[in-house]
């Protein structure tokens, strides 16, 4: 292990820089004072370390579409800008014709995976999600589809009267290979209730995990951070999938998202600072130290920050997202997709290796 710069009168952050060199795991206290800490550099350094015993130098990315097959949903969750009510202007919702038109619009031979979420819809019964997705992968067989949130199974379950694992399963038969990591927001019952997340509760988008874990599915797992959570629900949020992690071994990846305006030209004083980004980046690459991987995701804190997230604990940049919606109607600033080559370029400018990856993190080719 490399030396860890830190000040000697810091005895806590001592304890925790010995812990983690000696592979121990870190507790909720331990990660609060890490995000009470100042000491951006050495956070990082951890971090990287851990990142470089799991992952080595190889960063991973994947050439991906984003699909949407309606916007209307019943929630009504406070940071949402994509949501709409049936008949609102905005509104919509694609016929499986129409969704594979558009992936028809812009798919080349590259792409390996359709990341499928949207609205919860309940003007529409749980068969049209099914069609979609079977239209999807009748007309794309070669491409994985990778599909719906936990909470989006539990509103499956609730508007076709069927349990989660039979849902799972009826997914799984169209065609669903892996769940999103979406519909977390922050696992805490104080936060969804303030923020009107009124879908899955913690419990059942947990238990929904546990489910897909349960019957074959490799899945997702997200944080939306930055609104009115404590520091002691992210990181107990953390605590949770790490909970289940060691349960199950069915997550790949944590994806820590900022949140994000509902106004585009809302001012930085709207938005997560780039400290604060790069730090939740680092402290989840400490706390889920049972997860291979955890992803710096370009829509919501931006290329430049998502390349010094590389030397900050991520091991992933994600995909080329053509024509990302979610995060773009909430006010995101970056672009809506990159292209291999800026991928390419990006992992490169850190100092690491580009490897192209398939959803399930198998290489199909290493930039060397």
């Amino acid at each position: 292990m490399m030396s860890i710069l830190t000040s000697h009168s810091d005895t806590k952050m001592q304890s925790i820089i010995e812990k983690i060199q000696h592979g121990e795991r870190i507790s909720l206290e331990d990660g609060l004072h890490l995000y009470q800490s100042d000491d951006l550099l050495t956070i990082g350094q951890l971090a990287n370390q851990v990142n470089l015993m799991k992952n080595g130098k190889k960063v991973y990315f994947i050439e991906n579409m984003t699909l949407y097959f309606t916007n209307v949903c019943e929630a009504t969750c406070a940071f949402c800008g994509y949501k709409r009510n049936p008949g609102e202007e905005g509104a919509f919702t694609y016929n499986a014709e129409q969704v594979i038109e558009f992936a028809e619009k812009h798919y080349h031979p590259g792409i390996r995976e359709f990341h499928i979420t949207g609205g919860h819809n309940h003007t529409v019964p749980f068969q049209y999600y099914l069609d979609c997705i079977q239209g999807l992968k009748k007309h794309f067989p070669n491409v994985t589809m990778k599909a719906y949130t936990a909470a989006e199974v539990e509103f499956f379950s609730r508007i076709s009267g069927l349990s989660t694992k039979e849902v799972l399963l009826a997914l799984k038969e169209a065609g669903v290979a892996t769940l999103t990591g979406g519909g977390a927001e922050i696992l805490s019952e104080r936060y969804r209730k303030k923020m009107s997340v009124n879908k899955a509760t913690t419990e059942q988008w947990l238990d929904v995990h546990r489910a897909a874990h349960q019957v074959g599915m490799k899945t997702h797992a997200t944080m939306l951070y930055g609104s009115i959570e404590t520091l002691e629900e992210r990181l107990q949020h953390m605590v949770y999938l790490r909970e289940l992690q060691d349960e199950t071994n069915g997550f790949m990846v944590f994806i820590p998202l900022a949140v994000q305006p509902k106004n585009v030209n809302a001012g930085i004083k709207r938005r997560t600072s780039a400290f604060e980004d790069i730090k939740t980046m680092a402290i989840s690459r400490l706390m889920l130290d049972n997860f291979p991987h955890i992803k710096a995701y370009f829509i919501n804190i931006g290329t430049q920050l998502t390349q010094m997230s590389l030397s900050f604990g991520a091991s992933d940049v994600h995909g080329t997202l053509i024509k990302e919606r979610i995060s773009h109607a909430a006010g995101a600033l970056s672009q809506e997709g990159l292209t291999r080559d800026e991928l390419v370029w990006l992992i490169k400018g850190a100092n690491r290796i580009p490897v192209e990856r398939d959803t399930f993190y198998n290489e199909i080719k290493v930039y060397e």
